[in-house]
């Protein structure tokens, strides 16, 4: 029998139902956490990099952690939230592939787990502001943590299990995208795994050929078959996007943060930084915390 572990949990940090007005309108949001959204009432729209979606009654919505968005509304809308931080043991992420904002029609299911999980966790609205400027800093996450860790194993098991439903629902849209990635040989699939383990370390087509038995150049085309990238891409945009988080939640000094992603020299990864994210990493690191995620 083939045992199949879920690398993923999930960390609460609010679930509410609000009713917005036109205030709700913010540019630049980017959040360290997930957000999910399932609409009943009024009508707005969140947009990202790649377009923009309308908020409608009767469907679900999730912005994926880290990912650069505008929300607004435009006079009314009324809707249940969660917000939640994704904590994996490899640091890889549910939608490390695609970080874009999309929706799925609501089922009564998913309608009732929402009411459900609002009930076993009264009190984790946000009573501050609906800023997200206001409301994103490190001291409030710990406030909720301890929550999380005064919870009861029941409430807390029924959290974790809500959660999974919900992101079961909402990941549907990026496997469909990516529909070929399932049929991915094993021996591609361990080789990604290995990668993002091993950011830190040297990455060569060679060695990642080496280590399952392929010849390089077999290795690479077949890599590409099934990522849509070749190794050495692949390897350099996972390095960024770490390289990112760490900008993001850390205070580690530049030097270490290029270290740390497998870079040999500040000079090549700042070049490799702005080349993929069209700015150096101190400009990455002030707009993020222009946006108002203060660690």
């Amino acid at each position: 029998m083939i045992k199949r572990v879920l690398q993923n949990t999930f960390s609460l940090l609010n679930v509410d139902y609000v009713k917005l007005t036109e205030k709700w309108n913010y540019l630049n949001v980017i959040s360290p956490y997930y957000r999910i959204y399932y609409m009943d009432e009024g009508s707005g729209e969140i947009s990202d990099q790649s377009g923009s979606l309308k908020l409608e009654p009767g469907y679900l919505y999730i912005i994926p952690s880290f990912t650069l968005c505008n929300l607004h509304c435009n006079g009314y809308l009324s809707q249940y939230f969660v917000q939640f931080f994704e904590e994996s043991v490899d640091g890889s992420s549910l939608f490390a592939r695609n970080r874009n904002v999309s929706k799925v029609k609501a089922k009564q299911m998913d309608i009732d787990i929402f009411k459900r999980l609002l009930e076993i966790n009264p009190g984790r609205g946000i009573n501050r502001s609906d800023d997200p400027k206001i409301y994103e800093k490190n001291i409030y996450y710990k406030e909720y943590q301890e929550l999380n860790n005064m919870q009861s194993l029941p409430s807390y098991l029924e959290t974790q299990g809500i959660l999974l439903q919900l992101m079961g629902r909402l990941i549907q849209p990026q496997l469909h995208r990516k529909q070929e990635e399932q049929h991915a040989p094993a021996k591609i699939v361990e080789t990604v795994g290995y990668i993002l383990v091993n950011l830190h370390q040297e990455l060569s087509v060679t060695s990642l050929a080496s280590r399952v038995n392929q010849h390089p150049d077999y290795f690479s085309r077949l890599f590409k078959t099934f990522t849509g990238q070749r190794p050495v891409s692949y390897i350099l945009e996972k390095r960024i996007e770490r390289a990112q988080y760490l900008l993001a939640t850390s205070r580690l000094a530049y030097s270490d943060i290029a270290t740390q992603t497998g870079f040999d020299n500040l000079s090549y990864f700042s070049k490799s930084f702005k080349k993929l994210t069209g700015m150096s990493p101190s400009a990455y690191k002030k707009q993020v915390y222009t946006v108002g995620f203060t660690l």
